[in-house]
């Protein structure tokens, strides 16, 4: 009989064979699943990733209010919404004033009522956070009742810090403002959402990272489909001795590998639903992820249900190519073909011709749609180029080998007869490995890597900016808040825009900041001044004539004098931390303020390092002074927070531990399986005198070996696949040098699972071993 009932039949003969053998059958099966559901459950949550992205992004876009075609007037479908978020303790605070004018007014996704004034609707994190003890500063920031809690459709995670308060006056912003300052009337929150496209360097990281993980899935489940091969082997053969032909035996092991993946199938379901269980420990700008967002879609979990157990079937049939099965017994060629090289090379060389660019760009599909899916599949193939290498260098490095220690030629031994089992074993390790380096490489290349600010020990400063929109001094603030406890100093300025040959920026924007002399001597380190003086700094020069904006809506005429000094770099050791003098400096002599629209008071100031809550008592300071004073801790957070990389950055650690994670399964599993096969030999050895150590030290030279020539490999796939990648964005290599800590966590991952398999090694090498015989 055949065609498709034959292998129906035969297909689940072999399921009944992975799950009747007993209990080494049952264990057989038990590691073969876990294998496969590791990688599943990986697979799935690589796939979940994009979902989970989206959903915040729809629920970010759908609270949100665009500063693009704001109403002028008021009606009955209207909300006055004016942004009153803040920071405490390192965190990210959401907030905003609310003040309907009519019946119909939009309320906030997530919000079932409007706060009356005085009142609040909290997320349940800042919830928490105001009635712990943590937050008892806080609460004085916020002295508002809450009534509410804000509902999942209006948070992007569990523990999101977002209120909203009911205001009882809030003045509209005025729409033709540069400044944007003052409440939004709106008569919607929801907005369309236009993704910002990804920066190359990311598209890269990314497309990298998805290649890197994706092969090492794939190595994980094609060792872990050959799990029990050599029992295996013997019962095809019984199946040989009771009339079964060579195509039958063939589909009956495709059987038992099919088995043990879609146990493996339900067991990384089952793992994945544990594992996004943590998603609120994921963290994406200090914001965690909803359990439920992390969900593949439908398309990508039936794509990876239907390709688990092709590729357990195909791996399989593939591992049965050179064993012939008879009823007598099985034999493998003995007298091994030699491995071929030119495939090995093939894969390499085809991924390096689709990363190196042409001019500038990659073939044919830089900066196009398909740009992402070309740097997968060459680094995919050069990756995989790597792995396929790594059976061949082995084999030709220890058919060289002759002569040493007892252990050392048991191991080369081993490798000469059959070294494919431990280049398998070892080639997770070596993916993981190659992906890891040329990700550090591209990362060192392309600068993303900043270090932390560090203050200089004489205290934080920090900023605090309030607008003028009707124009006014920073006087005021200036006295307010250096009163508060933990401030040392304050220096106050108002600083605007001046326009450059001709009106709204057309031909140029200057900065212009005006401050008494001995704020301008504290920000900027000049030198003699006096009330009435102008310095000029970057992107001014003397007698440049500028366009000031007035109150009263027009073009207010003002020259630099002719006179006007350049403005010196800061020379007194207490001068604040500055990047340099842009624009024009002006003492109120020289220019009035009150006359200006669209001005900003900014305040600098250094706090005590000796009072710890310095930073919060300011923000509480400014919060009473009004709802628009906001405070900036420049020096809080490290820089590459505010890039388009800060997410991948954070991932990246991850990542790598996760990818880590997986291998070291993988190669215990592996681990366990050869020695499990292998303990008749290794019983016999003990029976005959062989110490304990030396056996072990055999094993530790069968790992040892591959791994050190698997390293090799990965550094040089590594590398060359970061270079690739950095020609691609025309950056060069700034760190030859960045896979020596990837290399040691490799080869510290392969010594400590190594140590973990020499107990069940001891059991095994007992002579009690030969009583099955």
């Amino acid at each position: 009989m055949s065609g498709p009932r034959a292998w129906a039949r035969d297909l689940a003969m072999g399921a009944r064979c992975a799950v009747t053998g007993g209990r080494e059958g049952w264990l057989r099966t038990a590691l073969t699943a876990a294998g496969v559901g590791i990688g599943v459950a990986l697979l799935l949550v690589m796939a979940s990733v994009p979902q989970a992205l989206e959903a915040r992004e729809r629920r970010a876009a759908a609270r949100d209010v665009s500063l693009d075609g704001q109403l002028t007037r008021p009606g009955p479908a209207t909300l006055l919404v004016q942004d009153a978020g803040t920071e405490y303790r390192g965190r990210d605070i959401t907030g905003s004033l609310l003040l309907p004018e009519g019946p119909r007014a939009p309320k906030p996704p997530g919000v079932a009522e409007f706060p009356r004034p005085g009142e609040m609707t909290v997320s349940p994190a800042l919830a928490a956070l105001l009635r712990s003890g943590e937050g008892e500063l806080l609460r004085e920031r916020l002295p508002y009742r809450i009534t509410g809690t804000i509902g999942r459709a209006g948070l992007l995670g569990p523990d999101e810090l977002v209120y909203y308060a009911g205001a009882g006056h809030l003045v509209p912003g005025d729409p033709d403002s540069r400044s944007r300052q003052g409440a939004v009337r709106v008569d919607d929150f929801a907005r369309v959402h236009e993704p910002h496209p990804m920066r190359t360097e990311l598209r890269l990281l990314a497309a990298m990272a998805c290649a890197v993980v994706l092969m090492s899935v794939a190595v994980l489940i094609a060792t872990a489909v050959r799990f029990g091969g050599e029992r295996r082997d013997l019962r095809l053969a019984a199946l040989r001795l009771v009339g079964a032909d060579s195509r039958m035996t063939r589909r009956v092991a495709a059987g038992e590998a099919l088995s043990g993946s879609l146990l493996g199938l339900v067991v990384g379901t089952g793992l994945f639903f544990a594992v996004r269980g943590f998603a609120p420990w994921v963290r994406d700008h200090r914001v965690g992820v909803f359990p439920s967002d992390v969900a593949p879609g439908v398309t990508a979990a039936v794509g990876i249900a239907l390709a688990v157990p092709v590729a357990a079937v195909l791996v399989s049939l593939f591992a049965l190519r050179d064993v012939a099965i008879e009823p007598l017994g099985v034999v493998r060629e003995t007298a091994r073909r030699p491995r071929r090289l030119w495939w090995r090379l093939l894969l390499p060389a085809v991924g390096l011709a689709l990363l190196i660019p042409v001019d500038g760009k990659a073939p044919g599909l830089y900066g196009g749609w398909l740009f992402g899916y070309q740097v997968a599949i060459g680094s995919a193939l050069l990756l995989a180029g790597v792995t396929a290498l790594l059976p061949w260098l082995v084999g030709a490095f220890v058919a060289r080998l002759r002569g040493g220690p007892p252990s050392w030629q048991l191991a080369v031994r081993r490798l000469q007869l059959d070294g494919g089992p431990a280049s398998r074993a070892v080639s997770g390790i070596i993916v993981a490995v190659a992906g890891a380096i040329s990700l550090q490489l591209l990362l060192a290349g392309t600068n993303v890597s900043f270090p932390l600010v560090e203050e200089d020990g004489r205290g934080k400063v920090v900023t605090a900016t309030v607008p003028l929109p009707r124009g006014g001094d920073a006087g005021s603030l200036t006295e307010r808040l250096a009163g508060t406890a933990g401030v040392r100093k304050a220096a106050g300025r108002v600083t605007f825009d001046a326009f450059r040959d001709g009106r709204g920026g057309r031909g140029g924007i200057v900065p212009v900041s005006v401050a008494d002399c001995a704020s301008l001597r504290d920000l900027a380190g000049i030198g003699p001044c006096r009330d009435g003086d102008v310095f000029v700094g970057r992107f001014a020069r003397p007698g440049m004539e500028l366009q000031l904006q007035g109150v009263d809506e027009k073009w207010l005429p003002w020259k630099v004098p002719d006179s006007a000094p350049a403005a010196p770099e800061p020379v007194r050791d207490d001068a604040f931390r500055r990047t340099g003098v842009d624009g024009v400096l002006a003492t109120p002599g020289a220019l009035d303020t009150h006359r200006l629209r669209a001005a900003s008071a900014v305040v600098t100031l250094r706090l005590d390092p000796t009072t710890p809550e310095a930073l919060e008592y300011l923000r509480n300071a400014a919060a009473r002074t009004g709802p628009r004073v906001d405070v900036v801790d420049t020096g809080q957070r490290p820089p590459e927070e505010t890039t388009d990389y800060w997410p991948l950055l954070r991932a990246l650690p991850a990542g790598a531990a996760l990818t880590l994670a997986l291998i070291a399964a993988s190669l215990t599993l592996a681990t366990y399986e050869q020695l499990r096969e292998r303990k008749r030999v290794l019983a016999t050895l003990s029976a005959f005198g062989t110490r304990t150590s030396t056996v072990a030290w055999s094993v530790v030279w069968q790992t040892a070996i591959p791994v050190l020539l698997g390293m090799t490999l990965a550094v040089t796939g590594g590398l060359a696949l970061g270079w690739a990648m950095l020609r691609v964005v025309s950056r060069p290599v700034r760190d030859w040098f960045a896979f020596l800590p990837v290399v040691g966590w490799g080869l510290g991952v392969v010594a400590l699972i190594t140590a973990a398999a020499l107990p069940a090694l001891w059991r095994l090498t007992r002579p009690d071993g030969l009583r099955a015989e």
